[in-house]
């Protein structure tokens, strides 16, 4: 059987304009869904596993977050400091902005300690005493969830 060739059709081309458009869409929708709370992270700090660490019901509405690495560094909007005076220093000035330009108290700011899991204690009482003699109350410690039970009472 041979098929006859009935004439040049040419090119039929699909029409693409759906598929960018549905592209262009989807975009759009992980845009804003997605989850801005790793620009807070600093691969410096590795978190303590804890199986009471549990991620926050909801964020937080004036989050003021401070790295503490394993050398007893801080780390504090993009710059290393490398003493507690230099972190005073520096919160002094985010509480003068927060007081004069904003209509949010420090008592609204929560302040996020992410203190990597080598770091002394010591070092974390004192980013909490410094921001406590400037006014600020809420604090929030950060940690990684695991499944591994803690030291504590056996059950």
């Amino acid at each position: 059987m041979r098929i006859k060739n009935r004439g040049h059709r040419g090119i039929v081309e699909g029409d693409l304009t759906p598929m960018i458009d549905m592209t262009f869409q989807l975009i759009a929708f992980f845009m804003l869904v997605i989850n801005f709370s790793d620009v807070e992270q600093d691969q410096r700090v590795t978190l303590p596993a804890s199986e009471l660490a549990t991620p926050p019901v909801a964020p937080y509405e004036h989050p003021l977050t401070i790295h503490l690495t394993d050398s007893g560094d801080f780390l504090y909007a993009g710059r290393d400091l490398t003493s507690t005076d230099s972190l005073r220093a520096a919160l002094v000035l985010e509480s003068q902005i927060i007081q004069r330009h904003t209509t949010k108290s420090l008592a609204d700011v929560t302040v996020i300690i992410r203190a990597d899991e080598d770091a002394r204690t010591g070092n974390v009482q004192k980013i909490i005493d410094t921001c406590q003699d400037l006014k600020f109350e809420r604090f929030a410690l950060r940690g990684k969830q695991s499944e591994v039970p803690t030291l504590g009472k056996p059950e």
